[in-house]
């Protein structure tokens, strides 16, 4: 009866670590800029992403306002404020370098780079359409937990009554 419970359990947890798999290789493509207002300057003061990826410019609470402005007009994280959370995405196309500027802190040396790199677009032969089989088909993650621990203990439960029932009519006799 023991093997039961272990057996389920063990079912169990694998369909749920193949779910936490999934979600583990889920990543996000945002780089976070912040502010080093000790030395008047964006952390990090430079960083290199892919086209399709996403800056944050994210501080608050400052003593003094700053802003990200990109010199070339691509992006304006708004007026200095002590408060900021803006993000930009590089869209496909938007390959470069891009040096942006805290605007009042320009002249203190309060200046970024953004390198973008070019993705690698190519245009492929559309594979034919195959049709999943049944395993590929199946159910994932939570549901398929679910399913796991309703179809281990339904006959667990069944057998268990069944033991006391025949444990009972013993008894009786």
């Amino acid at each position: 009866m023991r093997w039961v419970h272990f057996a389920s359990i063990l079912l169990v947890s694998t369909c749920l670590i193949g779910n936490l798999g999934q979600s583990i290789q889920a990543q996000d493509d945002t780089i976070t800029i912040t502010v080093d207002s000790t030395n008047f300057r964006f952390d990090p003061p430079s960083v290199t992403i892919s086209e399709g990826e996403t800056v944050r410019f994210l501080w608050s609470g400052e003593l003094l306002p700053h802003n990200a402005v990109d010199r070339g007009g691509a992006f304006d994280s708004g007026e200095p404020s002590r408060n900021v959370d803006y993000s930009f995405t590089f869209e496909t196309g938007m390959n470069g370098t891009y040096e942006y500027v805290c605007e009042p802190h320009e002249d203190m040396g309060m200046v970024g780079t953004i390198t973008v790199e070019a993705i690698n677009i190519t245009v492929e032969e559309p594979e034919p359409i195959v049709t999943p089989s049944s395993e590929e088909n199946s159910p994932a993650g939570p549901l398929t937990a679910v399913l796991a621990i309703l179809l281990t203990l339904i006959p667990v439960t069944c057998l268990a009554l069944f033991e006391k029932y025949r444990e009972r009519a013993q008894n009786m006799e």
